[in-house]
């Protein structure tokens, strides 16, 4: 497996679209367009937390977790635009936990979803770098079409990942303007020149993703459960936005907290479709409800 480099330069933007190299894998941005307009937009969390996992009537082991992951992958992966395994909950079983991760990935990719790894990286250099081997290169049993990352160490630290994402026709979603209160005193305060420190990240991804058709492969995590972000979010790449159901958002507010950028907006439901398992059928009809619902805003 190759570890990027780490940067060398200030983090400065690449271009995003560049002509497409004979046998270069397609860049993310058109993969998740055409899976949001092909599935319905809908992102589904793989959240496998030990309450869950009781109410499934399953023991909060490593079995547990694998017959929750191999259940919801098996009722969904064919049929959702993205799943989104959260990291931290199979990395809690150690190497066996992280095992059960691999072959979830590799099974709902092998079915059509794309797979969003929610595992919220952020570190500097030759670190950083790892980060983005571990998940973002092609030989990596860990390999995402996706990963989340956070931009509090400068977003130039992010640079591996960008690259190795770019390279390897995969996505990355940074934090911005995250559905948890206590964002707001760091993503709210105020950075140099007087934007935020929110509006600031946006504006590098803006520039990450210029020139990109439809979308850029550098997404921004954005929470429905804001009220109105104001911030401007035309950032020409996909606006995950976690908070609906069991963290209070619907779809009708969707339109409200995105305004003009709602038709990039991947709307990530987790409880709202998990609690309804185990039933694989239920699980597919919760997906299938949702979907419904969110492309009656979102168009």
């Amino acid at each position: 497996m190759t570890i990027p480099g780490a940067p060398q330069s200030s983090g400065a933007a690449q271009p995003s679209e560049a002509p497409r190299a004979p046998g270069a894998p397609e860049p993310f941005g058109a993969r998740l367009r055409r899976a949001l307009d092909d599935r319905g937009p809908l992102c589904v969390g793989i959240d496998p937390h030990a309450a869950l996992l009781t109410a499934w009537g399953l023991d909060d082991d490593v079995a547990g977790l694998e017959r929750f992951t191999r259940t919801v992958v098996e009722a969904l992966a064919d049929r959702v635009a993205v799943l989104k395994p959260q990291s931290a909950f199979f990395e809690r079983f150690g190497s066996r936990g992280i095992a059960v991760l691999e072959r979830a990935i590799a099974d709902a990719r092998s079915a059509g979803a794309l797979v969003l790894t929610d595992a919220k990286r952020g570190d500097i250099g030759s670190t950083m770098a790892a980060y983005a081997a571990a998940y973002l290169d092609p030989g990596s049993p860990l390999f995402s079409d996706a990963v989340t990352v956070s931009p509090y160490l400068g977003f130039g630290s992010l640079r591996p990942a960008l690259d190795a994402a770019r390279a390897a026709g995969s996505g990355v979603f940074v934090l911005a303007l995250t559905s948890n209160p206590e964002g707001a005193e760091v993503q709210r305060a105020t950075a140099g020149g007087g934007a935020s420190v929110a509006q600031t990240v946006l504006d590098h991804i803006a520039r990450e993703n210029a020139g990109a058709d439809p979308l850029g492969p550098v997404g921004a995590v954005v929470g429905a459960t804001l009220g109105e972000a104001g911030a401007d979010l035309a950032v020409n790449g996909p606006l995950l936005a976690p908070g609906l159901g069991a963290q209070g958002a619907t779809a009708a507010d969707l339109p409200r907290v995105f305004g003009g950028a709602v038709r990039n907006v991947v709307p990530s439901i987790s409880r709202g479709v998990l609690g309804r398992g185990p039933s694989p059928r239920a699980l597919r009809e919760a997906a299938a409800g949702e979907a419904d619902a969110l492309r009656e805003v979102l168009g």
